[in-house]
């Protein structure tokens, strides 16, 4: 056994002995500077590739306030030293120590090359696209146990601010967002993911507006009734669904939900109800849910006339359930008041009307 053969050997023994270490992939497939390594907890790494063929690897946030360092650059800084400049305000982090020259510190992890491949020791289990953020399957669960009346008490709770998201996600105000036409496969995918982030919003929007509102009393003095609860625990439901097949078809299309910039306009006419009940309802599951139903059958066309029927299925099948629930009769003088702007068209009349929605 020659010394390569010895050497070997003992780096896969002591890779097996420590169960830290962890395979992320072929040496084959960083050949960018810097890669971003997703871990679920958050905990995201920065595997960095130099010219000299070694490998380096950090936490992907810098640790002076939250730049993303997978889009920094690498910068030589003679005898052998090399670091890695936040693009955002320039400090700079030792790709050995993780130490900066402005004094912050980056957590470094040990990075070994065995036979071609890569492996980093650390504890956290990572993969090279976004950890799914949406349990969807836990909306399920509740929404079986309050159906069967397992759960009979809404109780009462302090929703957040605004819920959380993965930190891949970037969040622009929603007039900076491009939104494709559905002519290329990159376009359809643009549509669909901005579809899923309005989808993954309105399933914290039902269950917000459970808990947010819990506690109202109709002018009789009595509690919201049951059936006021179980409607928008099935239309939590329904957006987890939808999320979930949004979701999938952006993966078979080669993409991933976080890869394009996301808004929370949503969230934000949520905040802005967040004294009312009737303004809530008005503005988010009336205004907006309307112009879901307006929209749908021109991104259906873009879709259609590409030949992309597997789109279209999923399509179809939010728009049916989103045509079933339920709305008020009477919110106009909400509108005037909390939602800003007009309304262009087109006005999808006939989905409105299904809805529940005249034309008034």
């Amino acid at each position: 056994m020659d010394h390569f053969e010895e050497d070997l050997v003992a780096a896969l023994r002591e890779i097996v002995k420590d169960g830290n270490w962890q395979c992320v992939g072929k040496k084959c497939d960083f050949d960018s500077p810097c890669t971003k390594l997703y871990s679920e907890d958050g905990e995201h790494i920065v595997l960095v590739h130099t010219e000299d063929d070694r490998f380096w690897a950090m936490d992907s946030s810098c640790p002076h306030e939250g730049g993303p360092l997978d889009l920094g650059d690498i910068e030589d800084l003679g005898d052998g030293k090399r670091v890695l400049v936040c693009p955002w305000h320039h400090f700079d982090f030792c790709l050995e120590t993780g130490a900066s020259s402005m004094g912050l510190q980056n957590q470094v992890y040990e990075v070994r090359v065995v036979q071609d491949m890569i492996y980093i020791n650390t504890q956290n289990e990572l993969c090279l696209s976004p950890m799914s953020e949406t349990d969807t399957t836990s909306n399920g669960k509740v929404q079986a146990r309050w159906n069967s009346g397992e759960i009979t008490e809404v109780g009462q709770a302090t929703p957040p601010v605004q819920p959380s998201r993965k930190e891949n996600l970037t969040v622009l105000q929603p007039g900076k967002i491009k939104r494709g036409k559905g002519g290329t496969q990159a376009s359809r995918i643009a549509l669909l993911h901005s579809l899923a982030n309005i989808e993954q919003w309105a399933i914290d929007l039902s269950w917000d507006i459970i808990a947010r509102f819990s506690a109202v009393r109709l002018d009789t003095g009595e509690p919201l009734p049951r059936q006021f609860f179980s409607d928008f625990v099935k239309v939590a439901g329904d957006e987890a669904k939808h999320y979930h097949l949004l979701e999938t078809r952006i993966t078979e299309l080669d993409s991933f939900f976080g890869a394009l910039p996301v808004h929370n306009g949503l969230w934000q006419s949520a905040t802005d109800t967040s004294h009312d009940l009737l303004a809530r309802l008005a503005i988010v599951h009336m205004v907006h849910e309307a112009r879901g139903l307006d929209v749908h059958p021109q991104t259906l066309s873009r879709f259609a006339a590409q030949g992309d029927c597997s789109s279209v299925e999923v399509l179809e099948v939010i728009y049916q359930d989103e045509i079933t629930h339920d709305c008020l009769s009477t919110f106009h003088d909400l509108v005037k008041q909390h939602f800003k702007g007009y309304l262009k068209p087109p006005f999808n009349t006939e989905g409105r009307k299904t809805a529940g929605m005249t034309q008034e």
